[in-house]
C-alpha cells in the first residue's frame, strides 16, 4: 500500500488540476504562454500520475482495468474481474 501521503497528494493534484482546466484551455486558445506560466504547477495535467485504484502503486499500472499487474494477477487469479481468464497452451 502506498503513503497516505502519496495518495492525498495526488488526490490534491487531481483537484487543482480539475479547478483550473477551464482556465488553461482559455489561455492556450489565445496562446497565451505568459498567463500559463503563471498558474501553479499542479494545474498541469502532465503532472498527474496514474495510480492503482486498490494498492496505490504507481509503477506498472494498467490503464485499461486501473490496477497495478500485482494487484491485477492476484484478483484474476481469484477470478475477481470479468471476462479474465489465465491462459495456457
Amino acid at each position: 500500500m502506498a503513503k497516505t501521503s502519496w495518495l492525498e497528494r495526488d488526490k490534491r493534484k487531481r483537484e487543482t488540476v480539475a479547478k483550473w482546466a477551464e482556465l488553461r484551455a482559455e489561455l492556450k486558445a489565445k496562446k497565451d504562454y505568459i498567463g500559463l506560466s503563471q498558474l501553479p504547477r499542479n494545474a498541469s495535467p502532465v503532472r498527474l500520475t496514474n495510480r492503482c485504484q486498490v494498492s496505490g502503486r504507481r509503477r506498472a499500472y494498467l490503464r485499461r482495468f486501473k490496477l497495478s499487474r500485482i494487484t491485477f494477477r492476484e484478483l484474476a487469479t481469484n477470478g475477481l474481474i470479468p471476462g479474465v481468464t489465465k491462459s495456457s497452451w
